[in-house]
C-alpha cells in the first residue's frame, strides 16, 4: 500500500460515532426512493458535528491527504467520463462519482502488508493504493504504459507491488478470493488483513455467503466492505433484496457486521479501524455494509432514467467531499486557499495523466498472446 496508508496509527480514538451508531431513525435507514431534503441536510449536520469531533484528533497531513485523494478520485472521474465521449477510452467504463469517501476512509487505515481487491468499480481504489494516475489512464486507453500494460482496461487495474489485487468483471468473484488471500495471511502467520470490496447485488451471490461463514468458522482476517450504493446496475435495492440491512447477515455466520455513512470519510475510517484491529487481533472477520450514492449510472452506457434528477440532486446535499471540506474548514484545519491549493494540484494531476495517455502506444501485436493462460 501507500505511504500514507502506513500512517494509520492508533488514532482511532476520537473518530468520532460510526455510521451504524448514528443511523437509527435516520433517512439511510430505508432502501427505496429518495431521501427529502430536508432530512438531508439534517444528516449532513449531523455527520458534520461528528467529523469536527474526529478531525480534532488527527494528523493534518494525514487530512490533507485523505482530502487530496477524494478529490482526485473525483476529478479523474468527471475526467474519464469527459474523454470516454470522446471515444478515447472504449467499453465498459463504471464511474466512483460519490463513493470517493468509501474508499479513502478505509484504504487509508491500512498499514504495510495489507491487501485490497475490488469489483469492476476501481480506477480510484487502485490510484489509493498507490498506482499513478498516469498508468491507471493509460489502461483506460489501452495503451501500452497501462497498469497491465493496456490489456485490462477499466475494470481489471493490479499491482502485487501495491498490495492491490485487481478489479474483477464477475459479480461478487473477488469475494472468495479475497477469503483466500486473507487465509494466506493468517498461514505466513502475519498480522495483517485484507479488504474486500463489492457493491450490494453480489449479497446475493453464492459466493458471499460461503465466504462469511468460512471466513467466521478458520478466523480469516478478511473485512467484507459492501458498498452500498442503492442500484445493482438499474435495478433498485428495494426490488432484489428481501431484507435492507446487509450488515444485519453478519449475525447469521456469529460475524461482526456495522453500518456506516458512506458519505462521511470519518466514520468509514473509524469503522475500518475498528475491523483492523479485530483481524489484527485474532483473525475475526468483519462485515462493513458502507451505505453511499452513485452520482452516475451504473456504467457510461447506462443513462440512468430509473432516477429522477431530483433524487440525486437530494443525496448530493450530503456530497462527501463537500462534508469533509466544511468540516475541515469550520475546525480550522485548512482555509480556502488550502483547498485552491489541492484543487490546483489534482487538476494538474489529472492533465498529466491524460497527456501521458494521449501520448502512449498502443501495444504492440507481438503482445497479443503473452499473460494468457488456457
Amino acid at each position: 500500500m501507500p505511504k500514507t496508508a502506513t500512517r494509520a496509527k492508533a488514532d482511532a480514538k476520537g473518530q468520532g460515532r460510526s455510521g451504524s451508531e448514528a443511523s437509527n431513525g435516520t433517512a439511510e435507514n430505508g432502501i427505496a426512493g429518495a431521501i427529502d431534503v430536508k432530512i438531508a441536510h439534517e444528516e449532513y449536520l449531523k455527520r458534520k458535528r461528528s467529523q469536527l469531533a474526529a478531525i480534532k484528533d488527527m494528523d493534518r497531513d494525514l487530512l490533507r491527504e485523505m482530502l487530496y485523494q477524494m478529490v482526485l478520485g473525483r476529478v479523474f472521474e468527471q475526467k474519464c467520463a469527459e474523454v470516454y465521449r470522446l471515444g478515447k477510452i472504449g467499453g465498459f467504463c463504471h464511474l466512483y462519482i460519490g463513493q470517493e469517501a468509501i474508499a479513502v476512509g478505509s484504504m487509508m487505515a491500512l498499514k504495510e502488508g495489507d491487501y485490497a481487491i475490488t469489483s469492476y468499480r476501481d480506477h480510484v481504489q487502485a490510484m489509493i493504493a498507490g498506482i499513478e494516475p498516469g498508468a491507471v489512464m493509460a489502461e483506460l486507453y489501452g495503451r501500452a504504459t497501462g497498469n497491465v500494460g493496456g490489456k485490462g482496461g477499466s475494470m481489471h487495474m493490479f499491482s502485487k507491488e501495491k498490495g492491490f489485487f485487481g478489479g474483477h468483471g464477475i459479480v461478487g468473484g473477488q469475494i472468495g478470493v479475497a477469503t483466500g488471500m486473507a487465509y494466506a495471511q493468517k498461514y505466513k502467520g502475519t498480522d495483517n488483513a485484507t479488504l474486500c470490496f463489492f457493491g450490494e447485488a453480489a449479497v446475493n451471490q453464492g459466493i458471499f455467503h460461503e465466504s462469511l461463514n468460512m471466513a467466521q468458522l478458520w478466523k480469516i482476517p478478511c473485512i467484507y466492505i459492501c458498498e452500498n450504493n442503492k442500484y445493482g446496475m438499474g435495478t433498485s435495492q428495494a426490488r432484489a433484496m428481501s431484507i435492507a440491512n446487509i450488515a444485519k447477515k453478519a449475525e447469521g455466520y456469529g460475524m461482526a457486521g456495522e453500518f456506516v455513512d458512506g458519505m462521511d470519510v470519518m466514520a468509514v475510517r473509524a469503522a475500518t479501524l475498528r475491523a483492523l484491529e479485530r483481524a489484527r487481533r485474532d483473525g475475526s472477520p468483519t462485515l462493513l455494509e458502507i451505505r453511499a450514492y452513485r452520482y452516475m449510472g451504473h456504467s457510461m452506457s447506462d443513462p440512468g432514467k430509473y432516477r429522477t434528477t431530483e433524487e440525486i440532486k437530494r443525496y448530493q446535499e450530503r456530497d462527501p467531499i463537500l462534508l469533509f471540506k466544511d468540516s475541515l474548514e469550520e475546525a480550522k484545519v485548512f482555509s480556502d486557499k488550502d483547498f485552491a491549493e489541492i484543487d490546483e494540484q489534482v487538476r494538474a494531476t489529472v492533465d498529466a495523466a491524460v497527456k501521458f495517455a494521449d501520448e502512449s502506444p498502443f501495444p504492440d501485436e507481438s503482445a497479443l498472446m503473452t499473460d494468457v493462460f488456457a
